[in-house]
């Protein structure tokens, strides 16, 4: 796999999975108490129908129909269907309420998605995790159709089965206690069932989670997995997480036995018991309307409201529960950011002999009791256990305002030095201390302003310009704006953009052009380092020139990772990445002393730069 993405573990906080998930669900209720309140009234309003449906069939058929009362039948029946006119204008509107419940819930767990990769990709040595993309686009989606679902089935049946029971009691007690036994026997061997399932879901869960991490690590390299004759290793690893993932999904397809024991036992044993227990009841009293009343709250209110009970818990309620109790796992959202580190003095630099070089790289001048602007010490990096360093032992200060170019061959780490000084990577050995902050230990934000990077792929995101520019200083007014601006040389593509007020589509500008933006971004940001990974490779040498003498001119200090020779020539001072151990000096002074830049020089002079877009 390419160097570049070795892995990072995503770290997974360990809550309890019943705790967790009980106080985000009690959470998003009690935040939306108007919306909860106005469901409760209207499912209140919506279980009329089951709480007189049996009573006004009782009344219809004794009062009524055997009593040969055709059209005082047919009264109790309109007063019946009055009442389901009235329940569903309810249902209308506890969907309306239902919305105002759910919809805020999968906002705010999609926005706890997002801080949760920014941070964990923004942090020292983090990444991106491919599965947060699975959490976003499926299992965010997941929580709030099961949680709206849940919420559906759940009032439903405490609203329906309790407006039954209570008619079922008006009727006869007697004739309820039939009913309510094996009701309360099915709904207690389908609890006694839910932990195995959640079991289950969860581990089908994860398992997809595995299955698409897996599949995007081998489609992104899969050019070094071809090159390694090392295909039919990586496909037979993903083939072990579909199998994986369908072993999951079957086990718990035969679950759903238990689902159907429990509507047995629950929903169709009370009919069974009424209707053998009919000509008892009948000989207590109970005349034959009463009878036909009870197998109506039976059959259209407890049946109906257990069925969609035991398939809502068992299938959304369990996919709910695991869904976001990973989510609460993996993405933590009330992690707060370690505490920057106080300045430590920085250690000694190693004194060398001979040509200067990276491991006595500071300048001549005795140090002040400031810290510098960055300083790494006897840093040693490499890409893997047993490969061979990048770098190796270096140690590098820089002063507040120095000016230093980076060059090398290509592949010589001059990106992974820039990486490592801004905190993207994490050396084997050794030390990166950033105005006396030790990087390792620096939370994002921290390092945010002490540095900004910009790389060689600009990004620019869709939006008003303003927001593209001040996006690191958002309290920039627009005299600074404009100020810098016009020290990068960007007005004429600021006015074409429209001007601050101007809409930025990343497709629509060319690749200099965004990389004039990000350099006018980068040069509003307050932090005093700023690191440019070829950030001007798609300029014209004349535009790159202005650039970068702007940056120079900026207070603080500036580290150019250089693609033409110009750049090494306007720096205060050279570093050559040549191997392991970097050389540093002035142009002059390099040009006598490393071979290595000497062919640089060369080359760059016998081959000009092709025209850039700009």
């Amino acid at each position: 796999m390419s160097r570049r993405n070795a892995r990072v573990p995503h770290r997974e906080t360990r809550v309890s999975t019943g705790a967790g998930v009980r106080r985000a669900t009690w959470g998003a209720l009690r935040a939306r108490r108007p919306a909860v309140t106005r469901l409760v009234g209207w499912s209140v309003v919506e279980a009329l129908p089951a709480l007189l449906s049996g009573a006004l069939v009782a009344r219809a058929v004794d009062a009524g129909f055997l009593a040969g009362r055709l059209n005082v039948g047919l009264g109790w029946l309109g007063l019946l269907a009055g009442a389901v006119l009235i329940g569903a204008v309810a249902t209308g509107r506890t969907y309306r309420s239902l919305g105002a419940v759910v919809e805020p819930f999968r906002d705010d767990l999609a926005g706890r998605v997002v801080r949760a990769a920014l941070r964990d990709a923004t942090r020292v040595g983090g990444r991106a995790d491919t599965a947060s993309a699975a959490r976003l686009t499926h299992q965010v989606e997941l929580v709030r159709d099961t949680f709206a679902g849940l919420l559906m089935v759940t009032r439903g049946f405490l609203f329906a089965a309790g407006a039954a029971l209570l008619g079922l009691v008006a009727l006869d007690p007697v004739m309820a206690a039939l009913v309510a036994a094996p009701l309360v026997v099915g709904l207690a061997v389908f609890l006694a069932a839910l932990p195995a399932m959640a079991g289950q879901q969860r581990r089908y869960v994860r398992a997809g989670e595995e299955l698409g991490r897996a599949a995007a690590t081998a489609l992104s390299g899969h050019r070094d997995v071809r090159a390694c004759g090392a295909t039919e290793r990586v496909v037979a690893d993903v083939g072990r997480r579909v199998a994986d993932q369908a072993a999951a999904e079957r086990t718990l397809a035969r679950m759903s036995a238990v689902r159907s024991l429990s509507l047995g036992l629950g929903g169709w044993l009370p009919l069974a018991v009424l209707l053998l227990a009919a000509p008892w009841l009948v000989d207590r009293g109970l005349t034959a309307g009463a009878v036909l009343g009870a197998l109506i709250y039976v059959s259209t209110g407890l049946q109906p409201a257990l069925h969609a009970l035991v398939q809502g818990l068992g299938g959304g309620g369990l996919r709910y529960v695991v869904t976001l109790d990973r989510i609460l796992r993996t993405c933590p959202d009330d992690e707060p950011d370690p505490p920057p580190a106080a300045p430590s003095a920085a250690p000694s630099d190693q004194p060398a002999d001979g040509p200067p070089s990276a491991r006595d790289a500071s300048p001549a001048a005795p140090r002040d009791a400031s810290p510098a602007a960055a300083r790494i010490h006897r840093l040693t990096f490499r890409y893997g256990a047993a490969a061979r360093p990048v770098l190796a032992d270096v140690t590098l200060t820089l002063p507040p305002g120095e000016h230093l170019a980076v060059v090398g061959a290509s592949g010589a780490g001059k990106s992974t030095l820039a990486a490592l000084l801004s905190g993207l990577l994490v050396p084997q050995a050794g030390t990166v201390l950033l105005g006396g902050v030790p990087v390792a230990t620096a939370p994002p934000a921290a390092l945010a302003r002490l540095r900004v990077l910009v790389p060689q792929e600009a990004y620019v995101f869709t939006g008003s310009l303003a927001d593209n520019l001040r996006y690191l200083r958002p309290e920039a007014d627009d005299d600074t704006v404009a100020a810098a601006v016009e020290v990068l040389g960007a007005r004429t593509l600021v006015a074409r953009l429209g001007g601050l007020g101007g809409t930025v589509t990343p497709d629509a500008i060319s690749a200099g052009e965004r990389q004039l933006l990000a350099a006018v971004r980068a040069y509003l940001s307050p932090a005093p380092l700023v690191i440019l990974d070829e950030a001007t490779c798609h300029l014209d040498p004349a535009a790159e020139a202005t650039v970068e003498d702007a940056f120079a001119r900026r207070p603080g200090t500036l580290v150019v990772i250089a693609h033409r020779i110009s750049s090494a020539v306007r720096a205060r001072r050279v570093l050559v990445v040549d191997g392991e151990r970097p050389v540093t000096g002035t142009h002059e002074e390099l040009l006598g002393l490393s071979a290595t830049y000497r062919e640089l020089v060369g080359h760059w002079t016998d081959h000009p730069t092709p025209a850039p877009q700009h």
